[in-house]
């Protein structure tokens, strides 16, 4: 028989960034937490995902800036990268953030179990044969890289966890999947000197994002030789000792040494015990209404939760962070506002970035008419400091004819900071009058928001309304 623990108010399943925000905020608000975790506190954004992948992207824009360094007169060279450094300076960052995690665990007097827990009733979590029992069930057992049906993960054949722990340049790599983590990790290869080809099964590159980006992108990728090829579907692989046979449906091939298996994250779920629990599960994912409860009472007078990548909708770190403190804050009965995925900024760290909020402009048109709804491009031309750090790209504006901006998006270097304002826009329902109004420093990218602004309010300085 299972030995019971004590109770607790929260128990929390999984450690990842929607698992422990949830755990510290309900600790924070006086309760007692208990958080299952069967890795590293962390989950996959700080040890397989977001933080490792964006160190490599900063190596790759020095190994950029050493490249063209001759060009703003600096006397540099690029000599070729050092993997071994690479990782080193990766796994330092990702080894103090992990190690100020687990002192903030501590602060908060968590209870930390190391282990795979499962839900064994609507109230308890069992992990190594010992129970805990929650007044509230938090759900956060994150997502995994998927694959396709047949195609197996090993040898030559890989994904994002095992791509960033290569201990060598590959030579030539074929990337299976042209959304965020596959264009990510090409923009990182190319700039490693690696032969990127990126296969893509549907109509063009990051195909969720507004169509201009999507175009600005495949132009930036194919000025620095970065291959792809979309709307033709996978075949199959084949490896061998010389490196994998890559071929697609229209019976194109390529020959490269490794494949990265970049084709999206499927839900951590299965196997955990939750739809024994009665709770609801379409595909893989937990179903929840906006308060992000499954419908389940644990029947200690709480709910069972579920947030983060498990929950549908975008699988993002700062979704799940967000849900978490929305978790913690209503099961302390703060009734905080619920988090709306169409107001959660989305970004694309290649070289260019692509950072955007809100509504497409084919999904403002869907929504509102085509007649109702204004759109306005600022070219990065016409910005001094993207000019001096040698960008190119735009700022586009998706506007409510006569009424508040509901979508923005922007490619080029560094776009992904000036996206703060822009969710600060979208989300406050600004007008384009109103953030026209407002004063950006000058030289800055962020200028390129508020000139957008002025352009689309009818009173444009350095371009054409």
């Amino acid at each position: 028989m299972p030995e019971s623990t004590a109770d607790f108010d929260v128990v929390v399943l999984g450690g990842g960034s929607g698992g422990y925000s949830a755990a510290f905020r309900a600790a924070e608000l006086g309760l007692s937490v208990c958080l299952v975790e069967k890795a590293e506190l962390g989950g996959t954004c700080l040890h397989r995902g977001c933080i490792p992948t964006k160190a490599l992207l900063h190596t790759a824009e020095v190994a950029d800036a050493a490249r063209h360094a001759e060009s703003f007169g600096v006397q540099a060279s690029y000599q070729g990268i050092d993997i071994a450094t690479v990782n080193k300076y990766k796994d330092g960052i990702i080894s103090r953030l992990y190690k100020g995690l687990q002192g903030l665990a501590k602060a908060h007097k968590i209870t930390l179990v190391a282990g795979t827990g499962r839900l064994v009733s609507p109230g308890t979590v069992e992990v190594d044969g010992q129970r805990y029992t929650g007044k509230d069930v938090v759900l956060a057992t994150g997502s995994y890289s998927k694959s396709l049906p047949g195609l197996e993960i090993g040898g030559r054949v890989i994904t994002s966890e095992q791509a960033i722990k290569l201990d060598v340049v590959p030579e030539r790599v074929v990337v299976l999947g042209g959304g965020v983590i596959g264009c990510e990790f090409a923009s990182v290869w190319k700039s490693f000197g690696v032969d990127v080809t990126i296969v893509e099964a549907l109509p063009r590159l990051v195909a969720v994002e507004d169509e201009a980006a999507s175009k600005a992108l495949e132009r930036a990728f194919k000025k620095r030789k970065i291959n792809f090829s979309t709307g033709v579907r996978f075949k199959g692989v084949t490896q061998d000792d010389s490196g994998v046979h890559v071929e697609l449906e229209d019976g194109k091939t390529f020959d490269a040494d490794l494949m990265l298996v970049a084709v999206g994250r499927g839900p951590s779920t299965q196997g955990l015990g939750y739809e024994e629990a009665g709770v609801t599960v379409d595909r893989g994912f937990v179903i929840t209404d906006e308060r992000l409860r499954t419908g389940v009472e644990t029947g200690n007078g709480g709910h069972v939760y579920a947030v983060g990548d498990i929950v549908p909708g975008l699988q993002l770190a700062h979704r799940g962070f967000a849900h978490g403190v929305f978790v913690a804050e209503e099961i302390a009965g703060q009734q905080p506002a619920p988090v709306v995925d169409a107001l959660i900024p989305r970004v694309t760290y290649s070289n260019p970035e692509i950072a955007s909020v809100g509504l497409t402009e084919r999904q403002a048109r869907e929504l509102h008419g085509d007649d109702a709804v204004e759109v306005l491009e600022y070219n990065l031309g016409g910005n001094g400091k993207s000019q001096i750090i040698g960008t190119q790209g735009f700022v586009k504006l998706v506007r409510q004819k006569d009424g508040p901006v509901v979508g923005f998006v922007a490619v080029g270097e560094r776009m992904s900071e000036q996206i703060g304002e822009a969710q600060l826009i979208v989300s406050w329902e600004a007008f384009p009058e109103e953030v026209a109004a407002l004063v950006h420093a000058h030289p800055t990218q962020n200028e390129a928001l508020g000139e957008a602004h002025m352009a689309l309010a009818g009173k444009p300085l350095h371009s054409h309304a």
